[in-house]
């Protein structure tokens, strides 16, 4: 059973939304080896779009252990994205601070944009309310749709959604229901 507010339950229209997705993904030489988890979030955040948000997207890539690693950069990923919503993607070189805000203040409904690393900050690992306070001031709805990074207390997953709304997306609940369902009612035989 899935008992958490969803995309479904909240009014997202004219509103900027910031997505927590994951996108860490290969990348060598600025290519991508492996888009599966970037095509993953791609229904919430086409129902988000088609809804009237504006949409601000964060997720970390690699460990590149708190510091800028131009290797660890997501704008490879802006552009891939890009070309599978058929639509502009624009990309602000860090996810928190004034370029992040300014960034952020020019989203209007229809727009992506998608944020620098989290791990480029070591506020992100360590879960500091301070980062986790500029990423929510950057929307006014957020939304977890990355499932295999939900395990983890950083500032982008568990630390945000203390300072606004919070919902899953549709991978998000897809995931738990998936989990839930192998949990209540496992396929026989089963075996541990």
């Amino acid at each position: 059973m899935f008992n958490k507010k969803t995309i479904n339950d909240i009014d997202v229209r004219g509103k900027r939304v910031l997505v927590r997705v994951d996108f860490n993904v290969p990348i060598k030489d600025g290519v991508i080896g492996d888009d599966t988890r970037i095509r993953a979030p791609l229904p919430t955040l086409n129902y988000l779009l088609d809804q009237g948000a504006g949409l601000i997207l964060c997720s970390h890539l690699g460990r590149p252990k708190g510091a800028a690693d131009p290797k660890y950069s997501l704008r490879p990923v802006a552009s891939h994205l890009s070309s599978l919503l058929s639509r502009p993607v624009d990309f602000a070189e860090d996810c928190v601070g004034p370029v992040a805000e300014e960034a952020a203040t020019r989203v209007k409904p229809g727009d992506l944009l998608l944020l620098e690393n989290t791990r480029f900050h070591e506020g992100e690992t360590k879960n500091d309310p301070a980062m986790a306070k500029q990423l929510a001031s950057l929307a006014e709805i957020y939304v977890n749709d990355a499932f295999g990074s939900a395990h983890r207390a950083h500032a982008s997953t568990e630390g945000v959604a203390h300072y606004l709304p919070a919902v899953a997306g549709f991978l998000m609940e897809q995931e738990i229901r998936y989990l839930g369902q192998a949990i209540a009612d496992p396929a026989r035989p089963f075996i541990a």
